[in-house]
């Protein structure tokens, strides 16, 4: 993870959005400024003393206020200029203190919360409320003389009634630049803890990325030496028939066309297998390492078997007249299958478990269902789905994988075939002979999953 050091991180500026927001709050801030002004002038309540002219009490009013229509641009600058002014307004004894004291609490808080160097910000803020003090004191040291004889008359508790002003004072300060000063250091906090956050999330996202582009290469990799595999095989077939039919092709012709028309179909299947190989190297997508290599769709028996062994009650059926499969398709199936019963047995918390084998007019299909935990939501990134989604894509198949209505999980993969053959009934497995059309194995095994 490639998180900024806290002390080194600084925030980023606002927004277009928030400089507009900041515009129209300074400007209502400063209307109701205004609006306080005249209050305040009509009441006659000069809290500070003989207030100066018309014009200036606008000037300084307006001054103190509308800074903040620029606070989170430049937080620092606007505090600055907010704290000199807000001295010099009381100084001279402008009667506008409500909004102008907001101004000052607000603009304090935002050079916590923006300050681009959270260290210098700090220190200026830190300053900003000493000089409140410090002038806060000299203010109490001039008008002590000032005070009228009869403004106490009426007290009546144990403080002074003088310095109980003061410390009144004091506390007031102290508890409004004390929480703009906590907040603001506060949201700067929160904001700093939200970058961490998106910036582990971004590293989170581009290791997952990685972990799936190195997934990727491995299973096609394995799809592709399987294929090689299997070209292999027919490219010796090839040889094979190629010498039986030099040895036959003089004394029996039958011989040496039957030789010749099987050379003729290796060939188009190791040309078909070869082209699906080098589809599946050239095509970027993603996928994650499967089971491991081998089996085929007469294998499927043994994973539902295993299934058994493991205590869910177990089916498998297959519909259709089998026909012959291409050995990549017929190990696609397999491993499809091999990973849909995996997940299963790991993940689904199931007790039964349905395997079902299809063989259509052009397309072989496999059908794996289970009643367990269904999370209602597909994890298009999981590598189990984007293992089988491999397989099926790269002989252009289709997957379908996710919860089903009536509870449950269910991967149905369909595989297009080219013309295929019917098997021989010698070469039929024992439960397909009797009703080839919709068989089903009787289920076997109860008990739930580990």
């Amino acid at each position: 993870m490639t998180v900024a050091p806290r002390d080194d991180w600084r925030r980023p500026g606002p927004t277009t959005q928030q400089r507009r927001n900041d515009l129209w709050i300074g400007l209502a801030v400063t209307g109701l400024a205004l609006v306080s002004l005249t209050l305040a002038r009509s009441t006659g309540a000069f809290l500070l003393g003989p207030p100066p002219s018309g014009p200036e009490q606008l000037f300084w009013t307006v001054t103190v206020t509308l800074p903040l229509v620029w606070r989170r641009r430049w937080p620092v600058a606007t505090l600055l200029v907010v704290a000199v002014v807000f001295i010099a307004a009381q100084a001279r004894s402008a009667p506008e203190t409500q909004f102008s004291a907001w101004a000052l609490f607000c603009a304090l808080y935002t050079a916590g919360a923006w300050g681009t160097d959270h260290q210098r910000a700090r220190q200026v803020r830190l300053g900003v409320i000493a000089t409140m003090f410090a002038w806060l004191g000299i203010y109490y040291a001039v008008m002590i003389d000032h005070i009228p004889a009869d403004a106490f008359d009426e007290a009546v508790g144990p403080v002074p009634p003088v310095l109980a002003a003061m410390v009144t004072g004091v506390l007031v300060n102290l508890l409004t630049l004390g929480f703009a000063y906590f907040f603001g250091e506060t949201a700067w906090v929160a904001a700093r803890r939200e970058h961490e956050l998106r910036t582990q999330a971004e590293d989170l996202r581009r290791s997952q990325a990685e972990s799936r582009e190195r997934a990727v290469l491995g299973e096609r990799v394995r799809i592709a030496r399987e294929l090689h595999d299997v070209v292999a095989h027919h490219v010796s077939v090839m040889g094979v028939q190629a010498s039986a039919c030099r040895r036959v092709f003089d004394r029996d012709p039958g011989k040496a066309r039957t030789a010749l028309s099987a050379i003729e179909q290796s060939a188009r299947t190791a040309v078909d297998e070869l082209r699906r190989m080098l589809g599946v190297l050239r095509t970027p997508g993603a996928a994650d390492a499967g089971p491991p290599a081998g089996g085929d769709v007469d294998r499927i028996g043994e994973l539902v078997e295993r299934a058994r062994a493991a205590g869910l009650t177990a089916t498998l059926g297959v519909y259709g007249a089998p026909v012959t499969l291409p050995e990549s398709v017929s190990q696609a199936v397999y491993r499809v299958t091999q990973e849909a019963v995996t997940n299963t047995l790991k993940h689904a918390g199931a007790d039964l478990l349905d395997v079902r084998v299809r063989y259509l007019a052009r397309e072989v299909e496999v059908d794996v269902t289970d009643n367990g935990r269904a999370g209602g939501r597909v994890n298009a990134v999981g590598l189990g789905l984007i293992g089988m989604r491999e397989r099926v894509g790269a002989h252009n198949g289709d997957l379908e994988a996710g919860p089903r209505a009536g509870g449950g999980w269910r991967v149905r993969a369909r595989f297009p075939l080219a013309t295929a053959e019917p098997l021989a009934d010698a070469e039929r497995e024992p439960h397909h002979d009797r009703e080839p059309a919709v068989v089903r194995e009787p289920a076997v095994g109860t008990g739930h999953a580990a």
